[in-house]
This record gives C-alpha cells, structure tokens and sequence, in this order.
C-alpha cells in the first residue's frame, strides 16, 4: 500500500507541474474556445509543431501518470459507479469507493447513501452524512408543503360554513330571495 501511496504522491505533483494544452490558435477563433478538445497541429509552418522553444507544449506519453494508479481516486481507492442499492453488496470496502451515478433520483441515493454508511464503505463523490440529512430535510419540507396545501383547501370551507352561521335574519332571507331568482331565471 505504501508504493501506491507514493506513486499518488508522484501524480499530484505531476499534474501540478502538466501544463493546459489548448490548441492551436484557441485566442483567434472563438468557435474553438478553451474548453474544446485538444487536436495536432498539421499546418505545416506551425511553431508548436516543430517543438520552438517559448510556444505552447503539445500532449505526450511523458505527462502520463504512473500505470499503476491510474484510474484510481486521490485517496487510492478504485472508483465503482453505483445506480442501485443491489450493487454495494459487491464492493470491497478496503480497496474500493463508491460513486453514486448523476442519473439517480432522491428515493434511490437516499437507500444507497444508507446502505454505504451501514457497510461502511466509502463515497468518493459525496459526503454521506451531509447528503443524507439534506435529503431528509428536503422530504420533511415536502411533506410540510403537501400538508399546507391539503389545510388549506379544506380551510375555506370551513370558513363558508362560519360565516353562513354569523349571517342575521335578514341577510339569510335575502340570500334565499337570490338564490329562488336563480331558479326562476334559468333557462331550460
């Protein structure tokens, strides 16, 4: 394990001293912009081609990371990506993590998150107990939500109900007088 160790070790630094590889002419032509991927440059006076000294480096075997950790998070654990509580039970708490696919509902990653922490197995991609309490949160909220609405339907019937009670003799006869007038005006 310690090899290993240092092998991650020699990464990082590796990448801390890789350099961006942007293509060629990338500040010219905003169709290639700096996200876009990296292609050779063929044009046949091209300086970064030729390796001139001060122009941009060009990828090469040399940047690679050590064969064997690549593939593997910063903490050395193999990377498994998981879509279902079914497949912790094949994981290997020692030498693997999980990673909880993007695609995943709430309903899912909440039982994966459960099932990881019970089995003990790492996430890489998350922290466990912050997640599962901000799911928690999010369905309570919900609930409350849904409770609200439901309170709030009923409420104005209960309201009616008041104020048909608070109504005088008066109001009430003229009430019934509008309600006959309905009646009668009605078409058939």
């Amino acid at each position: 394990m310690s090899r290993i160790n240092e092998l991650l070790e020699v990464r990082r630094e590796m990448k801390e001293r890789k350099p961006a590889f942007l293509r060629q002419d990338h500040h010219r032509r905003k169709r290639i912009g700096r996200q876009m991927r990296w292609k050779k440059p063929r044009g046949i006076h091209s300086k970064i081609r030729h390796h001139l000294k001060g122009r941009r480096k060009m990828p090469s075997p040399g940047y690679k990371s050590p064969s064997k950790v690549s593939g593997l998070h910063a903490s050395g654990m193999k990377i498994v990506n998981i879509s279902s509580a079914k497949e912790i039970n094949n994981i290997k708490k020692e030498t693997e993590g999980i990673v909880v696919s993007k695609q995943v509902g709430f309903k899912k990653r909440f039982e994966i998150l459960k099932r990881a922490k019970e089995l003990g197995i790492a996430a890489l991609n998350i922290n466990i107990d912050e997640h599962l309490k901000k799911i928690e949160d999010f369905v309570n909220s919900k609930k409350k939500e849904k409770k609200e609405t439901k309170d709030s339907k009923e409420k104005p019937e209960a309201k009616e109900k008041e104020h048909k009670q608070e109504l005088t003799e008066e109001q009430k006869k003229e009430m019934q007088k509008k309600e006959k007038d309905k009646l009668l005006t009605k078409k058939v």
